[in-house]
């Protein structure tokens, strides 16, 4: 007989005899396996806020695992590679051996013989580009000299030659760093370029290999962008993964935006420049199109193909240049013009939204066709089946680019916000500029692609969960504490289940509320700003060990550049997101030095994992409401309005109290864990909502306020 989540769960089931004393049994761990296990058998939904400390993956992992014993299959999505690995190095294989061991034997006479073999088979999904395709990779090692004018590109397909001889999956993950990245794009996987068993390597290839696993797995892995992803593709018939029975999607909390992203359409400059390029570098004379060998009687193809290559990097360029000059112009940033350094706005990156269709000149649409039709006409021209492949899947990407240049300015998607970005670099680099739209509700669109689908749905997540004004004063919980994240995502009828953290909040956290004064103890006021000085007050009564949380990054350069002095003086290192190196190096230098001191906006809010007195100290300088003149929010925000709703309520302020609890939740992640969290923002205190943020920190948690003795 198979034991039930709860039974394997709970003291002396086989996890508790395995781990011995290193497992302790948890009520609310028992209590979310049990619900998630009773959704997954009604094909329902199920919305599960699991505090820090519950081990949801375990609560959903064993339900899941005893759905694959039944012959059936699980979709597991996270938000970040940290979970991920974390399932797929560590969880899962306990839990399958552990679960997998009560598999009831199956009568082999009964059983399909197509049918895969009885057990749980898990998997790690990635996207096609993230395999190296063998072929591809000796195609451009044989025209090296012709694709690559830059030495560094050439000591990086060097790199990716001789990793290809020694990796066992053929997947980014386990590739060395590359001086050139865009050496990658010449030898990954491309559905475009695929021969399939045509293909000479087919027998070898990983992706392939990696195919036929997935379609043998029961359990399978994956982040939610590929999720999304495959979801948004299955509305044109061209999904990549098999057919599931259950999804579950971990870190719910990001559901929202990474949909948005994917049921949306976005076209950088890079994308095009990048394309363009790899056919054809003007400076260097290298590229695909060069020496590509023909059929007779075709001598000028190659030549007209350059031409257009060159035709459309002109087009290009006037295209994104009279973009950046709209926002420029609408952002009141600088006076019209194709320069960036007139463009480029002191405070830093900047957005417009663009409110009617043909705003921009689409010159780049018939520019890209032509240039797809004249690949195509070369692919019927080429000598060899490779460089066919090769064509077909060049074509196809500059007719992606010329139809999102149409769909953009055109603003043929319904639903969507339409805006134009520009991000500026570290340095006087060109900007990058971007033409981009997203629903403004994706509830709509999950509602009908994911809810309405045969399987079950579950959510989870520490932070999903959000309470009214009337709430915090009236009930202890409420099944409206969901109201704005099932309304956002299209999951109105879906049950739910709000359980809290196991560990001891009152004793392990001390919660200060500190807003800056215009003055401290008679300094200069030109000396730091009041922000900066209780940033440094707060530091130097911990010694460091602390994560500075911002809602801006110009604002954190403010501190990190007024603070840099006297956190040396002190003798606490100072990381800046942004500034000293990409996020996990900053994350793993924090880790090595308990003096440290992280500044961090956006992602460091959430998903980072400090255990230890490394993290003992978290200051929030300003509660986290998303800017309202961001396109995508104000669009929001329109249409909450319209519709007789109001906007801050209903949308600004339950997105902010989540991302504040995100921001709390980093503190603690151990029943050994303390500290302090320390918010620099007076509105906790004096604006009528700041009882809704109170209201979703732990139960008992004390506050400590000025004055306080």
């Amino acid at each position: 007989m198979i034991l039930g989540a709860a039974d394997i769960l709970s003291t002396g089931g086989p996890i508790s005899k395995r781990l011995g004393e290193g497992f302790e049994s948890r009520a609310e761990q028992v209590r979310m396996a049990e619900a998630v296990a009773s959704a997954m058998a009604a094909k329902s939904h199920l919305l599960v806020e699991a505090g820090t400390g519950v081990g949801k993956s375990y609560a959903y992992l064993v339900p899941a695992m005893l759905r694959a014993l039944k012959g059936e299959r699980v979709v597991i999505a996270t938000n970040t590679i940290a979970l991920q690995e974390q399932l797929v190095e560590k969880d899962i294989p306990l839990l399958t051996e552990l679960v997998g061991a009560l598999a009831t034997p199956q009568d082999d006479v009964d059983r399909d013989p197509d049918a895969p073999p009885p057990g749980i088979r898990p998997i790690l999904v990635k996207g096609r580009g993230n395999y190296v395709s063998i072929r591809r990779l000796k195609l451009a090692s044989e025209r090296q000299d012709r694709l690559f004018g830059d030495p560094a590109a050439r000591r990086s397909l060097h790199i990716i030659e001789d990793w290809a001889m020694t990796t066992t999956d053929g997947t980014l993950s386990s590739l060395p760093p590359l001086e050139r990245g865009g050496v990658w794009d010449k030898v990954q996987s491309d559905s475009g370029n695929c021969m399939g068993r045509r293909c000479p390597t087919y027998e070898q290839c990983f992706y392939q290999r990696a195919r036929a696993d997935l379609d043998q797995a029961n359990l399978l892995i994956c982040n939610h962008a590929l999720f999304f992803s495959d979801l948004a593709l299955r509305s044109q018939e061209v999904g990549f993964l098999p057919e599931y029975h259950h999804v579950i999607l971990d870190e719910a909390h990001h559901v929202e935006d990474v949909a948005g992203e994917h049921f949306g359409v976005s076209l950088a400059e890079g994308r095009v420049a990048h394309l363009l390029t790899t056919l054809h570098h003007a400076r260097t004379g290298k590229g695909y199109l060069s020496h590509l060998p023909l059929l007779a009687g075709e001598p000028d193809s190659v030549s007209r193909a350059i031409r257009l290559v060159d035709q459309a990097a002109g087009a290009s360029r006037a295209f994104f240049d009279e973009l950046q000059n709209i926002i420029a112009r609408g952002s009141g940033s600088a006076p019209a013009s194709s320069s960036w350094t007139h463009a480029r706005a002191p405070g830093g990156d900047h957005s417009l939204r663009l409110r009617k269709p043909g705003e921009l000149n689409n010159v780049l649409t018939p520019a890209m066709r032509e240039l797809s039709l004249r690949l195509k006409s070369l692919r019927e021209a080429v000598k060899n089946e490779p460089d066919r492949f090769e064509l077909n899947s060049y074509a196809q990407r500059a007719e992606m680019i010329a139809s999102d240049a149409e769909v953009l300015v055109s603003q043929t998607l319904t639903g969507c916000a339409y805006w134009g970005e520009i991000a500026r670099g570290s340095d006087d680099s060109r900007p990058r500029v971007t033409l981009a739209c997203a629903p403004i509700e994706v509830a709509p669109i999950l509602k009908e692609r994911l809810f309405r689908q045969p399987h079950s749905v579950i959510l989870t997540s520490a932070t999903l969960a959000t309470r009214t004004a009337k709430e915090t004063e009236t009930t202890e919980s409420s099944e409206t504490a969901f109201a704005h994240v099932l309304s956002r995502l299209g999951g109105e009828g879906a049950k739910t289940l709000q359980l809290g953290s196991p560990f001891d909040y009152a004793k392990q956290v001390r919660f200060i509320i500190d807003p800056p004064t215009s003055d401290d103890e008679g300094q200069a006021r030109n000396a730091l700003t009041p922000l900066s000085r209780s940033i440094l007050k707060h530091v130097r009564e911990t010694q460091g060990g602390a994560f500075v949380l911002f809602t801006s990054f110009a604002q954190l350069n403010r501190c990190a550049a007024e603070l840099a002095g006297p956190l040396a003086t002190l003798g606490l290192p100072l990381l800046a997101q942004g500034r000293d190196g990409s996020r996990t190096q900053i994350l793993q230098r924090f880790r090595e030095n308990d003096k440290s001191v992280l500044f961090g906006a956006a992602s460091f809010w959430q998903g980072v994992d400090v255990r230890g007195q490394a993290l003992r100290n978290v200051i929030i300088t300003k509660l986290p409401f998303d800017p309202p003149d961001r396109p995508l929010t104000q669009a929001r925000y329109e249409l909450i309005e319209s519709r007789g709703g109001n906007s801050f309520m209903e949308d600004s302020l339950p997105r902010a109290v989540i991302k504040f609890k995100q921001g709390f939740g980093r503190l603690i992640r151990s029943r050994t864990d303390s500290g302090r969290v320390v918010l620099l923002d007076e509105r906790l205190l004096t604006a009528r909502y700041g009882r809704i943020f109170l209201a979703s920190l732990p139960k008992g948690l004390r506050i400590e306020k000025p004055g306080d003795e």
